[in-house]
């Protein structure tokens, strides 16, 4: 069995993602005589490139589908990505701005030519970087959103829509982007806060009897009020409910109205009213039956308005209007004032709320369906945290604008009927698959088709039964079988944008949840807690990361630091130090391997021949069960830690030192027995270490395996370990403990005393009331090897041995005599200088922080250093004096 000296990671991970995909490793179809666990990937937009988000979402749905095709499930993951609507459309527009052009030149039919022709060149190159990430998805099924099969599928659940009278096209308030040119929905628009201001306005009284004072963040707004509102229980504006406003600088006459949604701790407790620009106003103005004035175009632009205040954008008619107002004399005061302004998700521009004629659909009936299958838990989230603010989301949903006004998605299937001069006649707009060849209204034969194209988030809902050719058999094998899937794992931020609508539409079509669980992961942010952007300069690239440490140190980083539903955050020490676990699992099956090859077959089934061994086969039950409960409750970072600390530790550190008494011995039958114990553990860890490390565990697997008669790769095996959990320690490691406190207790003193670690040196084991002498004396051999003893003597009641070193552990009082072992004056020097500095550390971190100016000034984390600098001095002097006493 050749091993290499050192773990090639790039070598490894190229051979075993070009194996995955050659062997259909990860391919599925339907077969009855298994149980099916189905897990539909998050599409990534075809704009992009792996980022840690994609990085960590992919390897946890990586993790949990590896775990349970291990546990005898017929797995399947389906890749595919998104055709990414506005973002996608943005991106082709720069590249043609560059060359001079706008899409208006292109016209629309070429313009979708130029973005089908960028989508072939560039759109799978995610794809392709998942299978660098070891990502076990059945590539013969990728799927794009906007691919003839995915089409036909959203073609067919907007008909259904329609027919059933669900969709339908209004005028009503939205979400408004100037810079795309279209409608989003609320949940597309993101808030931040703002600096802004605060104006006080006096709307001055038709009759001349004076004003109300009116507080607002958008003065130019003003220019489209029809009513100021005050709450019907505000004492000070009970009496001028129903007053007449003339309205600065337009002189239209308004009403003050009453209305019960109006704070009366805002502002001054009276608001200006503009429904065409406002949601809360828009309210206010259905109740109240009030006129909307449309004062702000598509493009953020003003009409409707006085002839100076015409075409001006938005910033620029708040100056005028204000400097205006101030001259009148109506401005009464300017305050600051911090607000949250809506901005478009894709540019970050800010949202315009105007009216416009949108195609929308009511999802009232959906929305109780998905409320319910999560109040029943018929879908269970991880972490359950999250269910309530999804069910009140859901309760509060309003009607979804479902049309934009972009070029690149899916066309509304809509189409008019019109005259031959193209003009729309009056006849009721048809939902069909092509256009129609005669009009059912008017016998006419013109149609031209809706111009807007869908959310997409539209289509984006149907995926996880687009994926299964829904829309051209309802009823096909595929989607019989592998739905609902099993887990959608996807990030908490998308949990109203995507997986609320998915739920939705799975019920509305299927009649069924899409998924069973919901299994969502946090951001991941850099190692000060910040969100990673471009513009801070912290974003940490997973394919260097990859270049760098390996894609399994990249993979075990996340997956340990992936607590469910919480951000993590990451930097390069957590990938350094997955890699170094790395090292060290092959280093330790190297040491394992190469000690097989000298004693030929070993029994398969481990005989414990001492207390090690049946300590160690404990500590492995343990770590099987808690490991796979772990992983079956999405609590991928408990079993990444369970894992290393077994390996780490108990395997490596403890275990393989015990068992180097037989293993390096020349008696065969001791080293077979050994040996037999080691493959066991070793090869069972692997298996439940090769859901987060693939490509590690592949390979050690393969070269443990290479004799075998029926070889297969680590992920085609099926785990079979303990499970059951234990109430207690069994009685191997209790006994375990003890001898591992008195190692550790003896390592430490020969470390503190400086004696060297080739040195034997010899033991008094002075027994105290609680000691377990029996068991310490049976297993002394192991005490010998690890903390280096020549011999033990074991006595009680006696007394301690001059200049010896002392520690008490495991019931024992241990003395260390250290008589010709160090030269003790020398020794006591040493000491005094290390007593010494650490003073002149204690002096110089107490000055820096009794320094205000430091404390003030510092960042968090150099005062924390500061406090652990003179903490570790003090502890160290402390220390030191308990070792010099040992000298006298």
């Amino acid at each position: 069995m050749e091993m290499d000296k050192v773990y090639a990671a790039k070598k490894v991970e190229e051979k075993w993602s070009k194996l995955w995909i050659e062997n259909k490793t990860f391919s599925a179809k339907p077969d009855k005589n298994k149980k099916p666990f189905t897990i539909v990937i998050p599409p990534p937009n075809v704009t992009g490139v792996l980022h840690m988000g994609h990085a960590l979402n992919n390897t946890l749905q990586d993790i949990v589908l590896r775990f349970h095709k291990m546990m005898g499930f017929n797995t399947l993951w389906v890749p595919g990505t998104d055709h990414g609507g506005i973002a996608t459309q943005t991106i082709v527009e720069k590249i043609l701005k560059k060359e001079g052009k706008t899409k208006f030149d292109l016209g629309r039919e070429k313009f979708l030519e130029r973005m089908w022709s960028w989508r072939e060149e560039t759109g799978d190159t995610i794809l392709e970087q998942l299978k660098k990430l070891g990502c076990g998805l059945d590539w013969d099924r990728t799927a794009f959103t906007m691919d003839e099969e995915r089409s036909k599928a959203v073609q067919k659940a907007f008909i259904k829509l329609f027919d059933k009278g669900l969709i339908y096209r209004g005028k009503r308030l939205v979400n408004w982007c100037p810079r795309c040119g279209t409608a989003l929905s609320d949940i597309e628009v993101e808030y931040e806060a703002e600096k802004g201001k605060l104006w006080h306005i006096k709307y001055p009284f038709s009759d001349g009897s004076g004003f109300v004072l009116v507080a607002t963040t958008r003065p130019e707004t003003m220019l489209g009020d029809t009513a100021v509102a005050v709450n019907p229980d505000d004492e000070r504006y009970s009496k001028l409910i129903g007053k007449t406003i003339k309205l600065p600088i337009t002189n239209r006459e308004i009403k003050i109205i009453k209305d019960f949604v109006v704070e009366k701790n805002f502002g001054t407790g009276a608001v200006k009213v503009t429904p065409a620009h406002d949601a809360n106003d828009d309210a206010i103005a259905k109740r109240n039956k009030l006129q909307y004035i449309e004062i702000i175009d598509t493009k953020g632009r003003m009409i409707n308005v006085p002839k100076k205040y015409e075409g001006l954008k938005v910033l620029e008619a708040r100056k005028a209007v204000v400097e205006d107002l101030e001259a009148l004399g109506f401005l009464e005061k300017v305050e600051d004032y911090s607000h949250s302004v809506g901005k478009c998700y894709r540019c970050m521009t800010t949202i315009e709320p105007l009216m416009s004629e949108q195609w929308f659909l009511n999802v009232g009936e959906m929305s109780k369906k998905a409320v319910e299958a999560a109040k029943t838990e018929k879908t269970i989230f991880f972490p359950p945290s999250w269910k309530k603010p999804y069910v009140m989301w859901l309760e509060n949903l309003r009607d979804w604008c479902i049309s934009r006004q972009i070029w690149w998605g899916h066309r509304i299937p809509v189409f008019y009927c019109v005259d031959e001069k193209g003009n729309k006649n009056s006849c009721p707009p048809i939902a069909a698959y092509k256009k129609p060849n005669v009009c059912p209204a008017c016998g006419g034969t013109h149609f031209v088709q809706d111009e807007d194209v869908l959310d997409t988030w539209f289509s984006s809902a149907l995926w996880p039964i687009s994926v299964f050719n829904w829309g051209t058999d309802e009823n096909n094998e595929d989607l019989k079988y592998f739905y609902p899937t099993s887990v959608l794992v996807t990030g908490h931020e998308i949990l109203y944008l995507w997986v609320a609508r998915m739920v939705q539409f799975g019920l509305e079509f299927m009649g069924d949840i899409p998924f069973w669980h919901i299994f969502l992961n946090g951001i991941v942010r850099d190692k000060q807690g910040k969100k990673m952007s471009k513009t801070l300069g912290n974003v940490v690239d997973p394919l260097d990361i990859i270049d760098k440490f390996g894609t399994d140190a990249l993979r075990f980083a996340l997956s340990s630091a992936a607590s469910c539903g919480r951000d993590m955050q990451v930097s390069d020490e957590n990938f350094l130090a997955s890699r170094n676990f790395a090292n060290k699992i092959w280093n330790a099956s190297r040491f394992i391997i190469m000690n097989l090859e000298a004693v030929g077959e070993i029994d398969a089934k481990p005989n414990p021949q001492d207390l090690s061994d049946e300590w160690i086969l404990d500590e492995f039950a343990d770590m099987a069960n808690k490991v796979q409960n772990n992983y079956k409750n999405y609590d991928i970072d408990k079993s990444s830690r369970e894992l290393y600390d077994f390996l780490w530790t108990k395997f490596c550190d403890w275990y393989i030192e015990f068992s180097k008494i037989r293993t390096l011995s020349d008696d065969i039958a001791k080293k077979k027995q050994a040996l037999s114990i080691l493959v066991y553990i070793l090869k069972g860890t692997l298996q439940l270490l090769s859901p987060i490390m693939p490509f590690i565990t592949s390979e050690i697997w393969e070269i443990l395996d290479k004799d075998s008669k029926d070889k297969k790769m680590i992920a085609q095996t099926i785990i079979d370990l303990p499970t059951a959990k234990k109430d207690e320690q069994s009685a191997a490691q209790k006994q375990m403990k003890v001898l591992q406190d008195i190692i550790v207790c003896i390592r430490t003193l020969r470390s503190e005393m400086n004696i060297s670690p080739a040195v034997k040196i010899d033991a008094v084991f002075n027994s105290l009331e609680n000691a377990t002498v029996e068991d310490v004396q049976k297993n002394e051999n192991h005490i010998k090897t690890l903390a280096k003893i020549g011999s033990i003597k074991f006595a009680k009641n006696t007394k301690r041995p001059k200049n010896s070193a002392l520690a008490v552990a495991g019931g024992f009082e241990i003395f260390l005599p250290l008589e010709g072992l160090i030269d003790i004056d020398k020794e006591k020097e040493r000491l005094a200088k290390e007593i010494a500095a650490a003073n002149l550390e204690i002096e110089r971190t107490s000055a820096k922080l009794n320094d205000d100016s430091f404390i003030r000034r510092a960042p968090e984390s150099e005062v924390e250093k500061m406090h652990k600098r003179y903490d570790d001095a003090r502890i160290k002097i402390k220390k030191i004096n308990e070792n010099l006493k040992f000298l006298k």
